[in-house]
């Protein structure tokens, strides 16, 4: 649900559709292709036939996208058609809402590929697409009640983007209530989004199971979005270091867990460390030091100083990367974790290279090993 922004400068941004193009798009009520029952549904009227004849089916399951879907969507709808079984439900929303778009993002310039996506969602398992006009989900115009995203929505990308996330959560709630389905599926790359469905789901008692999907990555570790497509090669190469900051944080900590693991079990000390060294062991007096002053804390500082490492870098590169934050925070209220946290958190990243904005971020854990 996140909105791709589309940069500012002319950059090889897809054209949106015209709207003869938009008229010539299958019937609603009918099948979108070749497959029978597959359906493009344009109205709400026509979507609550479509979950009227449903009713007997099984379960419901909705991924909400704002279209021009990409293999990172496709893998959501698959795991919504694993969820629900083949005789269940599964719609997908393809909506670009204005209420995301704050200024500078521009709306009319956002891609709009139904078309294409209406294949993308077919041979991934949907029973049927709901792409409606601004005016069916918002009649009259903009709400004038909206769902505010409270503290968690002002943190990281709300920062970034004033009254965002509010707009997002006022669509998320609308398009609940249109598909009523018992499950709903996002992407785990839009971690904050993610966190902030969840608890408006918990918090306004909406009866549905929230379920994040893992990110998918291209071969070259680089996560999946349709901002992508903005990207020049050079600029993709310096993109690069989001994902290897994250992964260099991850290696970071997966290298402290296994340490305090030996120092738990070594005999190590710090005179067995020098005398390694006067017999003169470098490598292993090193690491016989290590293991002995090895300690539980401090992990979250140890994986922001890896990850920062490799983005600083990236910012003396050409062309350069442009850092809005690193943060390490706790997956329940996105605020920063402590030094000595222990347990979940999610190190996040957003960045901008020439043009493009990218996020970024990965669920760590931190804690004694066992």
């Amino acid at each position: 649900m996140s909105p791709d922004r589309a940069p500012k400068s002319p950059a090889p941004a897809p054209a949106a559709p015209a709207p003869a193009r938009e008229a010539a798009a299958p019937a609603s009520g009918r099948p979108a292709s070749g497959r029978s029952g597959f359906v493009l549904v344009p109205t709400r009227d026509e979507l609550e036939r479509v979950l009227e004849r449903s009713a007997t089916r099984g379960r419901t399951a909705v991924v909400m996208t704002m279209g021009a879907l990409h293999e990172g969507h496709a893998t959501l709808v698959r795991a919504a058609r694993r969820h629900v079984g083949p005789q269940g439900l599964v719609v997908v929303t393809v909506f670009v809402n204005p209420l995301q778009f704050g200024a500078g993002e521009d709306l009319d310039r956002y891609p709009r590929t139904l078309e294409a996506d209406l294949g993308v969602a077919e041979r991934a398992g949907a029973d049927a697409v709901f792409a409606p006009a601004a005016d069916e989900v918002y009649p009259g115009g903009e709400p004038q009640v909206r769902i505010t995203a409270g503290p968690m929505g002002e943190r990281l990308e709300g920062a970034s983007r004033p009254g965002h996330f509010d707009g997002m959560l006022t669509v998320v709630a609308k398009l609940l209530h249109l598909t009523r389905p018992d499950v709903a599926f996002f992407g785990q790359k839009d971690a904050q989004q993610l966190a902030l469905i969840r608890r408006m789901a918990r918090d306004l008692n909406f009866p549905v199971e929230i379920v994040g999907v893992p990110t998918v990555r291209e071969a070259d570790g680089l996560a999946l979005s349709s901002r992508n497509r903005y990207l020049s090669s050079a600029e993709r190469r310096t993109a690069l270091a989001l994902s290897g900051a994250l992964f260099a944080a991850r290696d970071r900590l997966a290298a402290q867990t296994a340490l305090l693991a030996r120092a738990e079990t070594l005999p190590a000390s710090e005179s067995r460390a020098a005398a390694l060294s006067r017999l003169g062991e470098a490598r292993a007096a090193a690491d016989a030091h290590a293991v002995a002053v090895a300690a539980p804390g401090g992990g979250a500082h140890a994986v922001r100083a890896a990850a920062r490492a490799v983005l600083d870098e990236a910012a003396q590169a050409d062309p350069p990367l442009r850092l809005d934050y690193l943060a390490l925070v706790d997956p329940a209220d996105f605020t920063d974790v402590p030094d000595d946290h222990t347990g979940e958190a999610i190190l996040a990243v957003a960045a901008k290279v020439g043009t493009t904005r990218l996020i970024d971020n990965l669920p760590l854990t931190f804690g004694a090993p066992a």
